[in-house]
């Protein structure tokens, strides 16, 4: 990706993708600057890596929202994973100025402040949800990976490099479904499903990580990253974490905001979407105003690669529930 004595920041380094993509990058050598705007979660951290990482961990207390902040925390960086979200889709829909200012006015901050600080690459992890969005969460992760693809028609002659990666749903992070099941489970009360005909895409942490390097060391700037991965109903999850027992579940509807299906793709990136490595790239439709010497590296990079045929939803193409019990049990997310 960099040479290992590369500074890396990666914002909202205290969440369930901040936190791992912090642990690999120390584990693999790197000087970590770890920015969140939770003193708590930040102590946490030092806690956790400070015996065997405290030379490499640079802790950050600030918010996406203060450029002037981020400006100095970006110093000598060479790499930023811009993690830092407001992401759960219920809160999001009463909350959505608030959404707003960090999701998108925080990923402007970013870019801007990335080019002055003369970063080689930012990567923003996005979010299936911000395909065809249906809330205000989705809305304001499909901006930000406007704003990234953007960067590059005016960031000139600065080097900075900028990608997305778009995730489905991480399986076992903070306020995950897993957890919500698991803890019903546990407390023997029936467990809430949505709809029944609720499909979702999962992809597991070490997947969602892999992805970030992946795009960190792949991109040419512009292009959306995302993992070729399995969908599966609620329903399957649901049997998978009660380990195919019988159970009892209530269905409580949907919240606002939410879809029945999640889609990866839409229908007009299709065309322009390829298939590399087992990971979806979506080159960026702005690729004519782009400069010369990135359209020859477009040409010679994903030319000779077929586009992909259709959009790709979550309730197509189903993972079976002992394919879904199996992917958990793999992950050691079940016992």
């Amino acid at each position: 990706m960099t040479p290992k004595n590369s500074r890396i920041l990666i914002t909202g380094a205290c969440g369930s993708i901040g936190s791992e993509l912090v642990e690999r990058l120390l584990i693999d050598g790197y000087t970590v600057c770890a920015f969140d705007q939770s003193e708590d979660g930040l102590f946490k951290l030092d806690q956790r890596f400070k015996l065997k990482h405290g030379g490499q961990l640079k802790l950050f207390v600030g918010t996406v929202r203060d450029k002037d902040r981020l400006f100095k925390a970006l110093e000598g960086v060479n790499v930023v994973f811009h993690c830092a979200a407001l992401k759960h889709v219920y809160l999001s829909e009463y909350n959505p100025f608030e959404v707003m200012q960090t999701n998108i006015v925080g990923t402007n901050n970013i870019i801007n402040a990335s080019i002055m600080a003369g970063v080689e690459c930012v990567v923003f992890t996005s979010s299936d949800k911000a395909v065809n969005p249906s809330s205000t969460m989705g809305a304001t992760k499909l901006l930000g990976e406007r704003l990234v693809t953007a960067a590059h028609n005016y960031a000139g002659d600065h080097k900075t490099r900028f990608a997305s990666v778009r995730f489905g749903n991480v399986l076992n992070t903070n306020g995950s479904v897993l957890h919500i099941f698991r803890e019903q489970i546990k407390n023997n009360i029936p467990v809430t499903i949505t709809s029944i005909d609720m499909t979702r895409f999962f992809i597991t942490m070490d997947q969602a990580i892999e992805l970030c390097l992946y795009a960190a060391k792949n991109s040419i700037g512009g292009e959306v990253f995302i993992m070729n991965m399995g969908c599966c109903s609620i329903m399957s999850l649901a049997k998978a974490v009660c380990n195919n027992k019988p159970f009892k579940y209530n269905v409580i509807g949907q919240k606002p905001g939410e879809k029945l299906y999640e889609e990866l793709v839409t229908e007009s990136e299709v065309q322009r979407t390829v298939l590399k490595d087992n990971v979806y790239i979506i080159i960026p439709d702005t690729l004519d105003i782009m400069q010369q010497t990135m359209k020859d590296n477009y040409e010679k990079s994903y030319k000779i690669l077929p586009a992909l045929k259709e959009s790709l939803r979550s309730d197509r193409n189903l993972l079976t529930d002992s394919d879904v019990h199996v992917m958990l049990q793999s992950n050691e997310l079940i016992e």
